[in-house]
């Protein structure tokens, strides 16, 4: 009988789990990639359904890695599969184990069949892929391109399958160890050597590789965040911030803080496209190098609200930031072009790395930022006469939202605060007040786009065009603080959560919105890493959907703009004519729309 050290390593062993014969290192070598054909075929079964259709369209590459890595997956789960049906059923037969010669012939069959079943599913993966493309109004990938993703998904599965035996061999090396110097029972030593390199495994995860990441990507964004972009110069107008009047002086504001505060309409654009004069729009930064702490940096957004006199206006607009500090050109714009420049916006940094990196770094801090800028304003503002207030709104997009949310423990505490608008846009799956109403949303509504307590004040909209937001706004009549989510239902960053690894999702069991594939299905695991791709193409420039698709919302937040905040009198060609100007701003392509 071999001893459980032994029956793991394939290696001949003593009872009292004496020295094991050396391997050579090309032996050890080649131990990491010699496949077990069990586990060959479940993993080729994960990586065909890695190919099944998801949220966004994928290119070769992304889908080859994710491929690679359901197939590792696959693979593992074969292996310990085939080893449980061994042990327990298949070793108290005569007929086992077969012949060699019909093992060989089961691996071969094994190994043909995977690879031919794996060519033949990139046939209508890559159809499935033109099919989301054509949804969203891109060209995609040809059935002779798509076969490279086989390729990368043999590299990226046999790397980590190779990595899971680098550990499985460290955890044997232990056992060993502890076997040959305290003489410990093999299946004790077994349990304390997995014990030790997971901790170990944890430790270096979460600890040394975790720190260094957050360091390096520090290194690299922190530059950034001093530069300036072209075309973008210091204001000269004493309603910003960074101004030679302002107590947040230039230098501080970082990189999307200049862009914020440095682009934008003047007095004269809106008097040009309104008809009737405009005021000059008020627009308030605190950057991360603004003051030392969160505490500080409110302190400036207050001196800045006070300086300004943005009480003073008609509307005063909280906008806590994603993770740069980045504020979504097309809905600032838009709001002060329907208000006319009679408008404060305030907005804050927490972070100078991307929104993916914050979520994962900064989440937390995120949070916290917004709730100490929301509560901070709202105080002041409720000190000021309450027949002279500005109406107090807010505004929130992707880690924005999450951030926003934050500062509120459940819905009426949005009302109670004196919140007249509320636009929330693509919230992050972990948003805890979404996460809420749309699990207590009223039967009967889809989670895609549900509706709570009759949406008496909070709302959700696909942001499928004008016309879809504009029919949520009005039916039925809504009066009070309206609170609207706009969520694409091909959004990743909406639906993607860990519980996909091994629940179905409502919105998987639901009919499909506008824009998602219905032959998308949930499948255990594949599905959690297909939407972590999805959600991973969204942050690259190359990867993201077209406007009003995925992550990417166009400019419908002028549309939520004028569901929740329209002025008084506001009519579809004022929204038309706000739209138009626009969209002939972002197609000249300068500096704020980059």
């Amino acid at each position: 009988m071999t001893s459980a050290v032994g029956d793991v390593t394939g290696e001949a062993q003593s009872p009292t789990g004496t020295q094991p014969r050396r391997e050579s290192l090309i032996e050890w070598a080649w131990s990491l990639i010699r496949l077990d054909f069990v586990g060959v075929a479940v993993g080729a079964l994960f990586f065909c359904l890695s190919l099944t259709p998801s949220l966004v369209p994928r290119d070769w590459v992304l889908a080859g890695v994710i491929g690679g890595i359901n197939a590792a997956i696959g693979y593992g789960i074969g292996v310990l599969a085939g080893k449980v049906v061994r042990r327990l059923f298949l070793g108290h037969q005569p007929w086992w184990p077969p012949s060699a010669r019909v093992s060989a012939r089961l691996k071969a069959v094994t190994v043909v069949l995977s690879i031919g079943a794996s060519v033949l599913m990139l046939v209508p993966a890559a159809a499935w892929q033109r099919q989301i493309a054509a949804v969203m109004g891109i060209e995609g990938p040809s059935t002779l391109i798509y076969l490279r993703t086989l390729a990368v998904a043999l590299v990226a599965g046999a790397l980590f399958v190779s990595v899971a035996r680098v550990i499985k061999d460290a955890i044997k090396f232990l056992a060993r160890l502890m076997i040959r110097r305290w003489h410990i029972n093999d299946e004790v030593a077994m349990f304390i050597g997995t014990a030790i390199v997971v901790v170990l495994i944890i430790t270096l995860v979460n600890g040394v590789l975790y720190r260094g990441f957050i360091a390096g990507a520090s290194a690299v964004f922190q530059p950034q965040n001093d530069t300036t972009r072209a075309g973008v110069e210091q204001p000269v107008q004493p309603e910003r911030s960074g101004s030679s009047a302002s107590f947040a002086s230039w230098d501080t504001l970082g990189f999307q803080g200049r862009n914020f505060v440095g682009t934008g309409p003047n007095a004269a654009e809106l008097t040009d496209l309104n008809g009737r004069p405009a005021k000059e729009p008020i627009r308030i930064y605190a950057g991360l190098e603004t003051a030392d702490t969160t505490e500080g940096r409110v302190a400036v957004l207050l001196s800045e609200l006070q300086r300004t006199k943005a009480f003073e206006r008609k509307i005063l607009v909280i906008i806590p930031t994603t993770g740069t500090g980045w504020v979504d050109p097309v809905a600032a714009r838009a709001i002060e072009s329907m208000y006319n420049g009679d408008t404060a916006l305030v907005a804050m940094q927490y972070s100078y790395l991307p929104s993916w990196i914050s979520f994962l770094a900064d989440r937390d801090k995120s949070v916290e930022a917004g709730r100490a800028m929301i509560n901070g304003i709202q105080r002041r503002w409720l000190k000021w006469p309450e027949a002279a207030r500005p109406k107090l709104m807010l505004y929130g997009e992707s880690l924005g939202s999450l951030a926003g949310q934050g500062a509120f423990g459940y819905l009426p505490d949005v009302v109670d605060k004196g919140f007249s608008s509320v636009l929330w846009v693509g919230p992050p799956n972990a948003s805890v007040l979404w996460k809420a109403l749309t699990a207590r949303r009223d039967p009967g509504s889809p989670e895609y786009q549900p509706r709570y307590d009759g949406g008496r004040t909070v709302r959700f909209a696909q942001a499928a065009g004008p016309e879809q937001i504009a029919g949520v706004a009005a039916s039925p009549p809504w009066k009070g603080t309206r609170v609207l989510y706009l969520q694409h239902p091909s959004d990743p960053v909406v639906w993607w959560s860990p519980r996909l690894l091994f629940t179905r999702p409502d919105w998987l069991r639901e009919p499909p919105g506008f824009d998602r594939s219905p032959a998308m299905q949930w499948y255990p695991i594949v599905t959690f890493w297909q939407v972590s791709a999805d959600m991973a193409g969204n942050v690259t420039s190359s990867q993201a959907a077209p406007n009003g698709h995925g992550h990417n919302y166009g400019d419908s937040p002028l549309d939520g703009w004028v569901a929740v905040a329209a002025p008084d009198g506001w009519t579809h060609a004022d929204t038309d004519r706000v739209r138009r100007s626009l969209d002939k701003l972002i197609a000249a392509g300068g500096p704020e729309f980059q």
